[in-house]
């Protein structure tokens, strides 16, 4: 097996350091601070093709894949979570979606401004009373002949506000739980009927737009129906077996983020006439935060590789996702600890690092929900895609 990058995958890695760097480090307590989306970040990332990782290059596609979108998305996340969100709520979910599910005019309308950034992408699924049961969503999509009439709402949706373009799915055959759900591509700049409420009052993640859904008659034109009618529930679990590839990616950077800081905290912090990384109780802790993300690092390019190639990845993805989720967290709640009382200050970041950490034991699959996937494919109840 070889670990090691090629050259591109390098030029990749260090085109989105600088990036990082540049464009997004300068503004992120400001941004915190204002829970303010700085939507030209997007822009600038679809200029440099950070958005168009594994789509065809005559769509706008940078003619790369998975193993160079994760090394990308990497250094992104762990400048500032929040923006690993603009690869998944953009390339990974409506655009690779469309790609794989839409006809000819779907992809050559949608898949373009997505990837430029001239878009900001979403995907909705979740629902107030529907979250890990996708198939118990309520909101309808009725057939009205020259178009579909959608009457519902969505909770807890990345990028919805300022969302230009997205997927969602609703039910279109009543009773039929997830066979009776289908995919709709929705422009939501030229939709009536939809109320985007913003939801500001959570923990982490502040700058990155989440939003409440509502839709009362909403015309959507009959082309925007994506893929066949009622595979709803086949596109949405496809599509989360790329776009969690995003939260295993930014959970591993963000605890490499926290183990950075440690470290770097630790050899400057003085205690009893010495720096407080040479007291075994702060080395345990930061062996353990390396061994962590280390070992998270390496099930998220494994699954990255087994998606490059085409195999089975669904248990793989949720393995990465769980690891990396478990590290972000672990790691965040220990930095705070090494910085001691300023951990618990805002002019550190730490009280960031867990705040965003959090979210990842929840968002696109709990872990416990990812921990039954991996338990189910393992004893052979189900298979792995």
């Amino acid at each position: 097996m070889d670990f090691g990058l090629t050259e591109e995958q390098k030029m990749v890695q260090e085109t989105a350091r600088n990036f990082a760097e540049k464009e997004i480090a300068p503004y992120v307590e400001e941004d915190e601070e204002n829970h303010y989306y700085r939507r030209e970040i997007l822009k600038k990332m679809g200029d440099l093709g950070l958005l168009g990782w594994s789509i065809p290059e005559e769509y706008g596609g940078n003619g790369m894949g998975w193993m160079e979108g994760v090394t990308a998305l990497y250094e992104i996340a762990k400048v500032h979570t929040s923006w690993r969100l603009s690869i998944s709520g953009n390339c990974w979910g409506p655009a690779m979606t469309i790609n794989e599910w839409g006809t000819e005019a779907q992809k050559k309308k949608y898949i373009p401004p997505l990837l430029s950034g001239e878009a900001v992408g979403s995907f909705a699924m979740t629902e107030a009373n529907s979250g890990s049961d996708v198939g118990a969503m309520k909101t309808f999509a009725a057939d009205k002949g020259d178009h579909w009439l959608l009457n519902g709402s969505k909770m807890w949706i990345s990028g919805g506000h300022a969302s230009d373009i997205g997927l969602l799915y609703a039910v279109t055959t009543e009773g039929g739980g997830p066979k009776g759900l289908s995919c709709f591509i929705i422009d939501y700049n030229d939709t009536p009927g939809v109320t985007r409420i913003p939801i500001t009052k959570k923990v982490g993640m502040w700058p990155a737009p989440t939003s409440e859904l509502v839709f009362e008659n909403a015309v959507v034109p009959k082309e925007n129906l994506l893929g066949p009618l009622n595979k709803g529930f086949q596109i949405c679990m496809w599509q989360l077996n790329n776009t969690r590839m995003g939260c295993a990616t930014g959970a591993t950077a963000l605890a490499e983020a926290a183990l950075e800081g440690s470290i770097q905290y630790a050899n400057e912090r003085t205690q009893f006439g010495q720096p407080i990384g040479k007291f075994q109780m702060i080395q345990q802790q930061i062996a353990e935060m390396k061994l962590e993300e280390d070992a998270a690092k390496l099930l998220v390019y494994r699954a990255a590789w087994l998606k490059e190639n085409k195999m089975p990845s669904q248990q793989a993805t949720s393995i990465a996702k769980v690891s990396g989720c478990n590290a972000a967290v672990h790691a965040a709640n220990v930095a705070m600890k090494i910085y001691g009382s300023y951990g618990y200050s805002t002019e550190y970041p730490c009280g960031r690092w867990l705040r965003d950490a959090k979210q990842f034991e929840t968002l696109e699959g709990t872990s416990n929900i990812h921990m039954g996937i991996v338990a189910s494919i393992e004893l052979g109840f189900q298979p792995n895609r």
